[in-house]
């Protein structure tokens, strides 16, 4: 599994969790929801900028978000 469909999965994980549909998401980390979208589906190479806005958004930090075990294989 490639870095961008591991980050996608956590981003969608995470987002679920919150009860979030993509378009909230998108509007509360200010990205187009078609950008978050490619991105969940690991289709987007995410900036870090962008990523950052995301984990924000998500509630969350790099090291919360990173800390999985998708990213420990």
């Amino acid at each position: 599994m490639d870095i961008n469909t591991k980050i996608g999965d956590r981003i969608r994980e995470l987002r679920k969790e919150k009860s979030l549909s993509q378009e909230a998401l998108a509007n509360i980390a200010e990205v187009d929801r078609t950008y978050m979208t490619k991105v969940e589906t690991g289709k987007r190479n995410v900036t870090v900028k962008i990523l950052e806005k995301i984990i924000i958004a998500l509630d969350t930090d790099f090291m919360t978000f990173f800390n999985d075990n998708n990213f420990k294989k």
